[in-house]
């Protein structure tokens, strides 16, 4: 059976995606008392936009899905960052809040992020489990179609 975060991410055969520097004067992650609240990630691919476009318009369900889990492998990158290393560390996901840059009349968008939310329990188990939003949006930063942010708590209480 496989325990940890890492081993779960090795048997999907995925690997953490290179972090790049934020656009502008934020930071990727904030921890505060036992919280890590990660900011919005993209379908970057080691920094580069893998996914673009809008739902509904030049973007499939489908592929929206995929966009979403690579958003999500993101967040999961920020939170090895912010745990050393170590994702055994993340005691839970506490809430997801998803974006979907679509048009007017796509209404699926709940469906789109569950790629984010599938990666998150297959990745974290149990402890992926989460609450949720899901919204759409005209537009979304560098063109992507989806953006993922999440708030953490970490086992031992974090790093201040």
């Amino acid at each position: 059976m496989l325990q940890t975060p890492e081993e779960r991410l090795d048997a999907l055969n995925l690997a953490l995606p290179k972090l790049s520097r934020p656009a502008g004067n934020l930071l990727g992650f904030k921890a505060d008392r036992g919280l890590v609240y990660v900011s919005g990630q993209l379908p970057l691919e080691d920094g580069v936009v893998k996914y673009a476009g809008r739902v509904g318009e030049n973007v499939s369900q489908k592929t929206a899905y995929d966009a979403a889990k690579l958003a999500a492998l993101n967040v999961i990158s920020q939170l090895s960052l912010a745990t050393d290393g170590d994702l055994s560390r993340v005691k839970e996901l506490v809430k997801v809040s998803g974006f979907v840059s679509c048009t007017y009349d796509f209404t699926d968008i709940p469906a789109v992020v569950n790629g984010a939310s599938d990666l998150f329990v297959a990745v974290f188990g149990d402890c992926g489990a989460h609450s949720r939003f899901a919204v759409g949006v005209a537009a979304l930063p560098r063109g992507v179609p989806v953006e993922i942010e999440v708030i953490a708590r970490l086992r031992d209480g974090g790093i201040q």
